[in-house]
């Protein structure tokens, strides 16, 4: 539990970090966590995009909503990789359409070079 509240907690901590103007470095534990969720979106295997994000101990939903890889939410950057199961799998998880103010999602943004 302690492990889970420090991952929401540096999550939100982070927050304020991806949408400074002068680009402040966030943490190396959160960079790697966002590029290992979007490598493993890239992957096209929907176990291992599963098994990453329980790794780090995430919701498949927050992921879906907030990461951003290389400039694209999560969901276009793997259907763009050609990871449709992925893709697939990411947009079923959000569920319903409901009406949200769009100010209250800050995403959490990562670039990284495509192996």
């Amino acid at each position: 539990m302690k492990i889970r509240t420090f991952a929401i907690a540096a999550l939100v901590a982070a927050t304020p970090l991806a949408h400074a103007e002068d680009k402040q470095a966030m943490s190396p534990y959160i960079e790697n966590a966002l590029i290992d969720v979007c490598k493993a979106a890239m992957s096209d295997n929907v176990f291992r995009m599963n098994k990453t994000i329980k790794s780090y101990r995430l919701k498949t939903k927050t992921v879906a909503l907030k990461v951003v890889c290389n400039g694209e939410d999560i969901t276009t950057f793997a259907a763009n990789q050609g990871a449709n199961r992925t893709s697939e799998r990411l947009e079923r998880s959000v569920g319903s359409v409901g009406i949200q103010d769009i100010a209250m999602h800050q995403k959490l943004q990562v670039t990284f070079d495509l192996d």
